[in-house]
């Protein structure tokens, strides 16, 4: 089998590969809207996604602490994401739209969050990136921060590409 060499650092997408993405991501998982997950940078090495908090994702009611359910899904989602712009920087090759078929049976196989301090602000950054893109497995690596910077969570996951 042939491997394809890895993306240079400033390889950048095409508008509608971002565009597609986006949309399968935001509109078409319906539980990404359910938490307000949103995409807010879309690169080969590096993708980031915005939470707002709301009253709905209240985990803990006396210190309206976010739900430690909702930093896991959307550090799953967000690696998710990142294994999908991995796949879509190694073809580039092929038409974007084509690129946008690829990701049908990507499949989350395992996935750690490690929570090192309540969640609580008022929006929230994630971050995630992908260690190691095999041919049947991706290797992830996500952090979840709150409005000042300060590092809430971290994970780590592997996602099946069959």
């Amino acid at each position: 089998m042939i491997k394809k060499a890895a993306p240079p650092p400033d390889l950048e997408f095409e508008p509608e590969f971002v565009t597609g993405l986006k949309k399968i991501f935001e509109e078409m998982i319906i539980f990404n809207q359910v938490i307000g997950l949103k995409v807010t940078s879309l690169k080969p090495s590096m993708v980031r996604g915005r939470i707002d908090m709301k009253r709905e994702l209240i985990g803990h009611f006396a210190f309206n602490r976010l739900h430690g359910g909702v930093i896991s899904a959307g550090l799953d989602a967000m690696a998710g994401l990142a294994v999908m712009a991995a796949i879509g920087a190694r073809h580039m090759d092929e038409a974007p739209m084509q690129r946008l078929h690829r990701f049908a049976k990507l499949g989350t196989i395992d996935l750690r969050v490690d929570y090192l301090r309540p969640a609580i602000s008022e929006h929230f950054e994630l971050r995630a990136e992908v260690l190691r893109l095999g041919s049947r497995v991706a290797s992830t690596r996500m952090e979840f921060l709150g409005a000042n910077g300060e590092l809430l969570s971290t994970g780590t996951a592997a996602y099946i590409l069959s």
